[in-house]
């Protein structure tokens, strides 16, 4: 009894372990970290507490759409359009706001809008049937034009009577000096991670990424939750759009610019598996991290800044090469 005990008690050490080291998001910590020591000894402003909190802060707006976007890709989708929205949602904010309406009033018109645009992207994926790619990438033209109407194409940096409430929304920080979007971050971060881990929505969504007919046949309502999904990935672009927009404290029709590209990546980087059926909320802070303090590293070592998306190209390569290699080694 005794050795049938202690044999279940190894099995259940060597898979736990086992399942560690073949996770994606524990290696890439484990590079984030390295690299952290690695810059805290070559260079004198790396571990600064200055330098810190610009990094803490500064990964907060990737790594909160990371999230949604994760979700995404889980589902087996993409969403090209996350920039262009954070840009559309940040520009309705801060129109409605200068026309001297509450800061209530402007973060639920941005919210709105969000919400409006990851519906309109649900329904032609979910329902016609339309490509993820296509939509997507149509409305990420879509949306900053629209942003560029609403604005005439200006910037925008007077909020009206709840200008400094704005302000202190995404530059302030309530808890033991942690920059507000740091707290927004973390709280979106554990609501995502218990929702995938422990609801039924985030089973459905690994079932509807890992095998979607699979998914239909046992009576997961697949398109309601594709819906859903590109509704939360649009979410929490406006989320991001409203606490940049605070941080920032103007709004122009260049804001998220190119972040699609970043957002899937810290994504992909995390563990997500394009392919769909794969990814963790923590994958996605991971990544967002990784991508982060390669961009600051760069100026620090004295590296031209052209080289940022060299590295972040290379990493995402590398993620796809190691997840092609966990893969090879299941099957064997």
């Amino acid at each position: 009894m005794a050795i049938a005990r202690d044999e279940t008690y190894d099995q259940k050490q060597h898979g736990w372990a086992g399942s560690l080291l073949a996770s994606q998001s524990f290696w890439v910590l484990i590079a984030l970290v390295l690299a952290c020591l690695y810059l805290s000894f070559a260079t004198d402003s790396f571990a600064t507490t200055k330098n810190l909190y610009n990094i803490s802060r500064n990964v907060t707006f990737t790594a909160i759409i990371a999230l949604g976007m994760t979700l995404v890709i889980i589902s087996g989708g993409i969403d090209l359009s996350v920039g262009s929205v954070l840009c559309l949602c940040s520009m309705v904010l801060a129109v409605v706001m200068h026309a001297g309406y509450s800061i209530e009033v402007g973060i639920a018109a941005s919210i709105g809008t969000a919400l409006l645009v990851g519906a309109f992207n649900g329904v032609l994926i979910a329902y016609l049937d339309f490509p993820p790619f296509v939509v997507t990438l149509g409305m990420l033209s879509l949306a900053r034009s629209l942003a560029m109407v609403a604005s005439n194409n200006t910037v925008v940096f007077e909020f009206g009577p709840d200008h400094q409430q704005l302000l202190a929304l995404g530059g302030g920080s309530f808890f033991f000096g942690i920059a507000n979007p740091v707290v927004y971050m973390v709280v979106l971060a554990l609501i995502f991670g218990f929702v995938l881990r422990w609801t039924k929505f985030g089973r459905h969504v690994y079932a509807i990424g890992g095998n979607e007919h699979a998914a239909t046949l046992t009576g997961v309502p697949v398109r309601p939750i594709k819906v859903a999904v590109y509704m939360i990935s649009a979410l929490t672009a406006g989320i991001a759009g409203i606490v940049e927009t605070g941080w920032l404290g103007a709004v122009t029709t260049n804001i998220g610019t190119g972040m699609e590209l970043q957002v899937i990546a810290a994504a992909v980087i995390g563990g997500a598996n394009l392919a769909g059926g794969v990814g963790t909320a923590f994958g996605a802070l991971i990544g967002a991290a990784l991508i982060e303090v390669i961009r600051n590293s760069l100026g620090l070592l004295g590296i031209n800044a052209f080289w940022q998306g060299a590295f972040i190209g290379g990493a995402i390569i590398l993620a796809v090469l190691f997840d092609r290699l966990r893969n090879l080694r299941l099957r064997e």
